[in-house]
């Protein structure tokens, strides 16, 4: 299942569900980099070609959360709100959460003094717990839909410019600007700063941005934004090392509601946007596409959120060659693996599904569902 589920655009739209893939799979990128000894500390006085190189593929896969919710924001800011989906989405987290963590316990993956009551309530309620983090920014945005919808539809041009112009001042031009920590900076790991980006993404949508239109445009901003990511990070660290000040802010230009992150990610998406892909694969990306999730969920369950790096070579990597090569190697593994995962458990569900459809009282809560769904039903 993707976040958006919307089938009927995926045929049309292979271009954003080449990107939904990517998008993922730079995902995999920064937690194989981030969650290992690869990605350097930036305190650090001394750092090899290597770790400046993890840095280097940080830039550019830091864009990949905030595109990930631009495509959904593109697709969602034109669909109805429905319970059903919502569930789905729901079960879809609980399987993963409840299945791998309790797998990784069993077969020790998990150390001994880890398996707490509070790991085992994280894992029974991981949308309220915050296990995913992602999911759960993504779910209450998601509740949030139908008030968000009502409110785009019914929007002017100018009046979207001005109220998104005054959200992303206050949540993302104010803290890329200031040269302290805001207290009420989030980084970006919070269900406010999505809106912002469902806001951004459903701008588009409905407008346009004439400048991004032009052939090329796109991919400069991103690559860009990704150069001056990468710049001001190291324009920092060398300030931090020479006067060390600023410390709290080595990592500001990385975070995912830093203007030059978003700017890098509207950019890609926009470039995206006029990508042709050609029928003989369209097929493929748009059969895979759904089940990227899945990636995610599996690796970033809690009980392997921190061993699979060490089971694919991370701690083995000693030059650039062997970060490009292992960095390849995992992106590889992970996507396929976790894209087979997700497949199976979709097979399981519908098969489930089908046998309890036979079951009265599980008829009566589908129609129950579909009732529901219909009342946010475009009507006419």
């Amino acid at each position: 299942m993707s976040l958006t589920d919307n089938k009927k655009n995926k045929p049309k739209m292979a271009n954003i569900e080449l990107l939904r893939c990517i998008a993922m799979m730079m995902v995999v990128v920064l937690h194989y980099l981030g969650k290992s000894s690869l990605l350097v500390n930036l305190t650090s006085e001394r750092m090899e070609s290597a770790g400046v190189a993890a840095w280097v593929l940080e830039s550019f896969c830091i864009v990949a959360v905030n595109v990930y919710m631009l495509i959904s924001g593109y697709f969602l800011c034109e669909s109805s709100f429905k319970l059903s989906r919502l569930l789905k989405l729901l079960l879809q987290v609980f399987t993963y959460s409840v299945v791998i963590g309790l797998v990784a316990a069993v077969l020790g993956l998990v150390p001994a003094e880890e398996l707490t009551t509070y790991y085992f309530v994280q894992i029974l309620f991981p949308v309220s717990m915050g296990h995913y983090w992602f999911l759960t920014a993504y779910v209450f945005l998601y509740l949030l839909l139908p008030f968000l919808t009502m409110a785009v539809k019914r929007m002017t041009k100018g009046q979207m410019q001005l109220a998104l112009g005054l959200l992303l001042f206050a949540f993302c031009v104010l803290k890329s600007i200031l040269p302290v920590r805001l207290d009420m900076d989030e980084k970006g790991y919070d269900c406010l700063w999505y809106i912002c980006v469902f806001l951004v993404a459903a701008y588009i949508r409905r407008f346009g941005i004439p400048f991004l239109q032009k052939k090329g445009r796109g991919i400069t901003i991103y690559l860009l934004s990704v150069a001056l990511i990468f710049a001001g990070t190291f324009a920092l660290r060398f300030v931090y090392l020479k006067t060390g000040s600023l410390g709290l802010l080595l990592s500001v230009c990385m975070e995912y509601n830093h203007v030059l992150v978003l700017l890098a990610s509207v950019g890609l998406f926009a470039a995206f946007l006029r990508v042709h892909v050609s029928d003989k694969i369209s097929g493929v990306i748009c059969r895979i596409a759904p089940y990227t999730l899945g990636v995610y969920l599996l690796h970033e369950n809690l009980g392997v959120r921190y061993a699979w790096q060490k089971w694919l070579g991370a701690e083995q990597v000693s030059n650039v060659g062997m970060l490009l090569l292992f960095t390849l190697l995992a992106v590889i593994i992970v996507f396929t693996v976790g894209i087979l995962a997700e497949y199976l458990r979709t097979v399981l569900m519908k098969g489930l599904h089908k046998v309890f459809m036979h079951v009265g009282v599980y008829r009566v809560l589908m129609d129950k569902l579909a009732a529901a769904d219909g009342l946010f039903a475009e009507k006419g």
